[in-house]
């Protein structure tokens, strides 16, 4: 079985991540989408409030799971779930700047791979930061956006 993780805040988890991550379900047997927490950012939704969005979000999707990360390394992450493969979506090529050292670094640790997918175009501006920003300031983020997100937003 091919397994893939997709790792994240989803602070919150908006349209261009679920592109990503229902292509990554054609290349895998299994995608884990695996939520994280960086103790440093302020979130706006728990992890529990982004683990129940994305499973709300994502439950239609055959052979995706969701689970938080956890505080260790996401290559550990991925060595004690089975799954040999990274998964990540690149918007810019200042994302792949960002992504690559972390990939190689992954690789090294644990023999872990990452597949970087190029963001559909339509989605190449979007930001968890960015959609914060609008709907805080009374934009609307609709076309952006899952419902389950929408609905905690307002």
């Amino acid at each position: 079985m091919r397994r893939a993780v997709c790792p994240g805040s989803y602070d919150p988890i908006h349209n261009g991540h679920l592109e990503v991550i229902a292509r990554a379900t054609n290349l895998f047997d299994e995608v884990i989408v695996a939520v994280s927490t960086n103790y440093a950012k302020k979130y706006r939704f728990s992890e529990e409030e982004r683990l129940e969005i994305a499973s709300e979000t994502l439950g239609s999707l055959a052979g995706v799971s969701v689970l938080p990360m956890g505080n260790g390394l996401l290559a550990d992450f991925c060595r004690d779930h089975g799954a040999s493969t990274i998964v990540k979506g690149l918007r810019s090529v200042q994302d792949y700047q960002y992504e690559l050292p972390m990939a190689v670094m992954n690789r090294q640790l644990t023999g872990v791979e990452t597949v970087f997918l190029a963001a559909d175009n339509a989605y190449t501006h979007l930001s968890s930061s960015l959609i914060k920003e609008v709907a805080a300031l009374g934009g609307d983020v609709t076309g952006f956006v899952p419902s389950a997100v929408l609905k905690r937003l307002s």
